[in-house]
């Protein structure tokens, strides 16, 4: 199967967007398929939906909530994968007391596919992390983490490669500088390597080597960072590499309404996505693909109330 590109021109693809869940068969003769990605991140161990009061998020997110607008979806959807992009744990009282145990237990009833880590998900240490894995009924990825010399060796890997209704989607994963930011004797001999560099030689391998038709990066990196001009982020990931087809950020909180569209280095459109933390909000992005061919159609980020 040929490599499939999007479509560069502006008016087609606003075209597209306008007519997001409309059927696209009108556009073109050959078969399209349909991919569906839900994601999250920074769910940092919320549970329960927040209270009516909240002055905030009143009555907002909830994985009880969440779950049933998956199985909907699902109900709805053939090809659908279910993605995180990092810091699971921390920050309810859920995770002092159980450890992880009970956020991996309901992840794996919602059926995730995969995730990627993020620094809070160091918070129990390394051991802490392995010793909740016998509860997680899905995998992690981390590709600029070395963890040659930890517990999570072979355990934790670059990249995953899924195969829905014939097209091959390769997911990687990305995480944030830990040095300053962990305290090393919890992340210990882990290795931190350079994102953009390491992003660069894994699409070559997913597109030239596994063949990947959809290239989709689980970042915990961050979206941007204004004032910190060296420092690695989702825009510039975007930016700097070729062949990312959709780019699932977390770690900053940031509240996108719905995907953005950014040009990589090779001057084609990359999606970048974060749905903000706390299981608030449910990311939704929908990829046609045909035999020459890749859309996109941008919906909303979905409100989990």
């Amino acid at each position: 199967m040929q490599r499939r590109t999007f479509i560069k021109k502006t008016a087609a693809t606003s075209a597209l967007i306008s007519l997001s869940g409309v059927s696209l068969t009108s556009f073109t003769t050959t078969k399209e398929r349909k991919i569906t990605i839900l994601h999250t991140n920074d769910v940092h161990s919320h549970i329960d939906p927040f209270p009516d009061n909240h002055p905030r998020n009143p009555a907002m997110g909830g994985v009880a909530r969440r779950a049933n607008l998956i199985e909907k979806i699902r109900k709805e959807e053939t090809n659908v994968l279910l993605l995180d992009a990092g810091d699971i744990f921390q920050g309810t009282p859920y995770f002092n007391y159980y450890g992880g145990e009970l956020e991996f237990k309901l992840m794996s009833m919602m059926k995730y596919d995969l995730a990627t880590m993020g620094n809070h998900d160091f918070d129990n240490g390394i051991d802490g992390f392995y010793a909740q894995l016998p509860h997680a009924n899905f995998e992690f990825v981390s590709a600029n983490y070395d963890f040659k010399n930890t517990k999570l060796d072979g355990i934790v890997k670059p990249y995953k490669v899924f195969i829905k209704e014939g097209i091959k989607i390769g997911v990687f994963g990305l995480g944030v500088q830990l040095e300053g930011l962990v305290d090393k004797n919890l992340y210990k001999e882990t290795i931190y390597n350079n994102p953009i560099e390491i992003a660069t030689d894994i699409t070559k391998q997913l597109k030239e080597t596994e063949k990947c038709d959809l290239i989709i990066c689980l970042s915990h990196l961050g979206f941007d960072y204004k004032n910190e001009a060296d420092k690695p982020s989702d825009i510039k990931l975007a930016a700097l590499t070729q062949d990312i087809d959709l780019i699932i950020g977390g770690h900053t909180h940031t509240f996108l309404d719905k995907p953005i569209i950014k040009t990589n280095k090779a001057g084609k459109q990359v999606v970048v996505n974060q749905v903000g933390a706390y299981g608030i909000n449910l990311g939704r992005i929908d990829f046609y693909l045909s035999d020459d061919s890749k859309y996109i159609s941008q919906e909303k980020n979905i409100i989990v109330q």
